[in-house]
């Protein structure tokens, strides 16, 4: 039977929040305190669901890197302590199967690898000595040894080593598309499943094929699984001989010492991904997108007897998507993290007739579910606009790294808004007051737009564009979910989709309108701001209207047509596109920003980064040169160590910097 606390929806109770403070103690946030908050993740219950394992991750300007340790907070009580430390990060805490030895990941020693520490005492015992590094690890159900997944060279292509010899250089060959992804060069190198033994480290190559397995691309939360026996694996793979241009991912199963690789989802060609067993052994449950191409359709739950049969979708009828999950202990039910309306919350499914139960909702964000064997206990990380994530388990905050940081800060929350959108669809936002707020005071306006752009923006606390802190000058932040946004159901979602530059944008213009109204806001002083398809609307935005008084463009797409011949994963552009470039290219060139420059009068910094693959640092050259040329008054900040983020602490100062000053040049003139 389970426990009543797990069947009432747990929201955050008044006697668990921060008591209010008094304006007068409280101040605007700095990157200081930004950068100086910890960052708590990945909670892992033991299976006796006492303890608590998870990772904290503190950030250095000094050392320009983040990192992590792991800690251990006692359920019963809270008290928590630090179990790693010395040279390099460790990450990844995972539990043994009898609760007596803790297993991560720790770049202390020869890269990335797997260490062992027993709960009883003693110290940490490395493990594994893989010349690439460990990604991944999961134990073996008879706890003797792990599932690592690597990164490994494959030998595909010895050109260079051939013809140079005894001379290397720094020369890349490929043949096949998607060379790069993200912020990797992935030619010549695949990832693979090893078999690692925790007596002697030995490793064993057990997905030797010319494939990533589990997949790099349309992957989910963890695609690697191991049936409660020990005898089978399931992984999620793209198995087609070109991966760049569909999303064909497939759940695959092989004995657990390697071979032949059955396909069991090969009927759809829509990203099949997350394979788990269910605790007792009788069901394959995996995450699945039906529509090929489309990386942002809705993601169904999927029940398979292992015993044979059909596929049964759990969550049928549910107009939401499932963005992880795990199984009940007594393979009764499934925990599912469901985004709904800018919030995730935690359901139960229960089984066999799949009712759907909240359990944990209500404000912020719940997310990274663990549960006890026992079923008495659920750990989750929770975070809100206003706090930064920390460990819950039953409804209770468990941890509490983040507190003092934000005591004395003036942290306003989150407020909604709607309007009737585009198509004449609800339409929802947020907005946020300035530290220091005072009744009957005009503040100017930082417009945000997101970007995905199957994207939404949550009540969390944004590692990178944090409302907060966009705000701590003096500033109104708003922030609207136009059409495209995830959460609000899947026709909402699928908006966007060949229609770039006309629902969302109409959206974003009425959200405007009626932020504008609000009697505290300047609507004379007023900044846009967007990364990614958010940067693409920066550009849009600047050849549609001139009702801002500043952008700012982070890796945004500016020409579609050399978007499409840079980008790396082209299933992308293809589906919001409607077809590939060179058969449709009036479908790209019609939401193209570079066919509007003419109109551009509107000062913008734009920042873009060397090691972006998503999108090229030439789309940010492009859009450089346009606003120059027009004369328009532009700056260019430019990173040559980062990707798609910025990431690194000492980049992160910069931008924040550059960003803000920018902002104050046109909002406090």
């Amino acid at each position: 039977m389970r426990p009543l606390l797990l069947v009432a929806v747990l929201t955050l109770p008044a006697s668990l929040l921060p008591a209010p403070r008094l304006a007068a103690q409280q101040r605007a946030i700095t990157f200081e305190d930004f950068l100086g908050l910890p960052v708590v993740s990945d909670p892992q219950l033991s299976p006796d669901g006492k303890w608590v394992a998870y990772t904290v991750m503190t950030a250095s300007l000094k050392d320009n890197r983040g990192t992590g340790r792991i800690w251990l907070a006692n359920v019963a009580t809270g008290a928590s302590r630090q179990m790693t430390q010395g040279p390099g990060s460790d990450r990844s805490p995972r539990w043994s199967p009898d609760g007596a030895t803790l297993a991560f990941l720790s770049s202390r020693q020869g890269g990335s690898q797997i260490w062992v520490l027993p709960l009883a005492g003693g110290e940490a015992r490395k493990v594994s000595s893989i010349d690439d590094g460990v990604g991944e690890l999961y134990w073996k159900p008879d706890g003797q040894g792990f599932l690592a997944v690597v990164d490994t060279k494959w030998p595909a292509d010895q050109e260079i080593d051939r013809r140079n010899g005894s001379y290397p250089t720094e020369a890349r060959i490929w043949t096949e598309l998607l060379w790069r992804h993200w912020v990797e060069w992935r030619a010549g190198m695949r990832q693979h499943v090893f078999s690692v033994n925790l007596a002697d480290g030995a490793a064993t190559d057990l997905t030797p094929v010319d494939h990533d397995v589990p997949t790099i691309a349309t992957g989910g939360d963890g695609d690697v699984a191991i049936a409660p026996d020990g005898r089978e694996i399931a992984v999620a793979m793209h198995g087609d001989d070109i991966v760049a241009t569909n999303t064909n991912v497939d759940v695959f199963t092989l004995a657990a010492t390697g071979g032949a690789m059955h396909n069991v989802t090969a009927a759809n060609q829509g990203a099949d991904n997350t394979p788990r067993y269910s605790p007792d052994g009788k069901w394959l449950s995996w995450l699945s997108m039906a529509r090929a191409g489309f990386e942002a359709d809705r993601q169904r739950l999927m029940l398979q007897p292992r015993s044979g049969g059909a596929p049964t979708e759990a969550t049928a009828g549910w107009d939401r998507s499932v963005g992880s999950y795990l199984w009940c202990p007594d393979a009764k039910c499934v925990y599912v993290v469901v985004e709904e309306r800018c919030r995730d919350n935690i359901y139960r499914i229960d089984l066999p007739g799949f009712k759907r139960t909240a359990v944990v909702a209500g404000a912020g964000v719940n997310t990274s579910p663990s549960v006890s064997t026992d079923g008495k206990a659920l750990a989750y990380l929770h975070q809100s606009n206003t706090h930064p994530a920390e460990v819950w388990v039953n409804g209770r905050a468990l941890t509490h790294h983040t507190d003092a940081g934000i005591a004395s800060l003036d942290l306003h929350p989150l407020e909604e808004f709607g309007f009737v959108g585009a198509m004449g669809d609800s339409v929802f936002g947020w907005v946020l007051k300035p530290p220091g707020y005072t009744a009957g005071k005009r503040y100017p306006l930082v417009y945000l737009l997101h970007g995905g752009p199957q994207t939404a923006w949550a009540d969390n606390w944004h590692a990178r564009w944090n409302y907060q802190m966009f705000a701590s000058r003096g500033y109104v932040v708003a922030a609207v979910n136009r059409h495209g946004s995830t959460g609000f159901g899947q026709a909402f979602t699928d908006a966007v989709s060949q229609h770039w530059g006309d629902s969302p944008y109409e959206d974003l213009m009425k959200g405007l309108d009626v932020v504008t109204q609000l009697p505290y806001v300047d609507s004379t002083h007023m900044c846009a701001a967007g990364a990614s398809y958010g940067g693409f609307m920066i550009y849009w935005i600047a050849g549609h209207t001139n009702r801002f008084t500043c952008l700012i463009a982070h890796d945004g797409v500016f020409n579609t047509v050399s978007m499409g011949g840079s980008t790396e994963e082209l299933w992308f552009p293809d589906w919001e596109f409607g077809g590939t470039l060179y058969a449709n290219r009036d479908g790209w060139e019609k939401w193209s920003p570079v066919n509007f420059v003419k109109n551009w009068k509107t000062p913008i910094l734009i920042v873009h980064s060397q090691l972006d693959y998503r999108v090229d640092l030439s789309e940010g050259y492009q859009a450089f040169t346009a606003a120059r040329q027009m004369g328009v008054p532009a700056k260019f900040l430019y990173f040559p160590d980062e990707g798609h983020w910025i990431l690194k602490p000492r980049n992160r100062r910069l931008w924040w910097g550059v960003v803000l000053d920018w902002l104050d040049q046109y909002l406090k003139s």
